[in-house]
């Protein structure tokens, strides 16, 4: 199992505490960075920044959002900075919700799974310096109607390796499946190695409908780690659980609701997600479970975090990203080794 860190979301406040970070991951022997992106920062732009001070990090996105560019336009940027990087490039696509395509992008959110095979199938295409055609429910190349005057194109860069790979962010299990099928790795943002029968079945649905599991597919699952007492260090995991059980998403919308779910949550799920919702977050938060947390967390002391990390490494997970891993990277690099 690969160690790699989360990024977060780019600004200009935090620069300088990332620079640090990547540079003391490069050292410590981590192998990928991973940005993020929301209804702000984008994914894209800081991998270049951090292309030109690393030498061999694969640099990924975790996530782009489809609705965020054409699926032409994500495949120029990946293309660009997999030769900006000398080949590290690993792009990390995902829907999103339909709060963010439909009230920040201006996109429908309708057929997810349709629209994701549509995008990358185009995607492939560019990538491969193909003249590139679509004629999908969601994206059709050349415009029709249009002026007419529009035309098939080929990419004018020639890309720097045969294919970039192509990891799905998926939570549910038809997402899970589609990832198996059609991608080359699969992103949770909330794994169990605890729990994962569920995930099991929907990879070996996907991997059955495309005549077997590759032998590269990565699974590259985003981690918390905390350092400390138990209850302390599951504290600092309680507010970003609650955001995302609770606020990311409409009530019966909610991805990261269903995950925590399907691990036997619903009761905390509901608590969570009322007092989020109407505005009581201190509630939201205090209602997730210490158990909650050590289901899709590594916290508590370091030998409780090491002997914990043998069930990550016997679990499906090929890529261990670290999230807000400040300060905690050397200390998990030592237990790891």
């Amino acid at each position: 199992m690969k160690l790699g860190i989360s990024l977060g979301y780019a600004d200009q406040a935090d620069l300088a505490a990332a620079d640090s970070l990547v540079a003391q991951a490069q050292e410590l022997g981590y192998e990928s960075i991973w940005s993020a992106e929301a209804y702000g920062a984008d994914a894209l732009t800081p991998l270049g920044w951090h292309a030109a001070r690393t030498r061999d990090l694969r640099l990924g996105t975790g996530i782009v959002q489809m609705s965020a560019r054409t699926p032409t336009a994500t495949a120029m940027a990946a293309m660009t900075l997999d030769h900006l990087s000398g080949g590290r490039m690993v792009l990390g696509l995902g829907v999103s919700g339909p709060q963010v395509v439909e009230g920040w992008y201006g996109q429908p959110y309708a057929r997810p799974l349709e629209r994701t095979r549509e995008y990358i199938g185009i995607v492939r295409s560019v990538m491969a310096r193909q003249v590139t055609v679509a004629e999908g429910r969601h994206y059709t190349l050349p415009y029709r109607p249009g002026t007419g005057l529009g035309k098939p194109l080929r990419s004018s860069l020639r890309p720097l390796r045969p294919t970039i790979p192509i990891l799905l962010g998926a939570e549910g299990p038809l997402n899970v499946a589609l990832a198996a099928e059609i991608a080359d790795g699969w992103i949770p943002a909330f794994y169990s190695p605890y729990d994962d029968l569920v995930h099991r079945a929907s990879l070996q649905e996907g991997f059955a409908r495309r005549g077997g599991a590759p032998d590269d597919f990565e699974i590259a699952s985003l981690v918390s780690v905390e350092f400390g007492e138990l209850e302390q260090a599951a504290d600092r995991v309680r507010p970003l659980l609650a955001l995302y059980i609770g606020g990311m998403g409409a009530k019966g919308a909610n991805f990261h609701y269903n995950a925590f779910a399907r691990l036997g949550f619903e009761d905390e799920c509901r608590r969570i997600q009322s007092a989020y919702l109407d505005g009581h977050h201190a509630e939201a938060i205090a209602a997730v479970s210490t158990a909650m947390v050590e289901k899709v967390a590594l916290v508590g002391p370091p030998e409780k975090v090491a002997d914990e990390l043998a069930a990550w490494r016997e679990s499906l997970v090929t890529t261990l990203i670290v999230v807000n891993g400040r300060d905690k990277l050397q200390t998990l690099a030592k237990i790891a080794n």
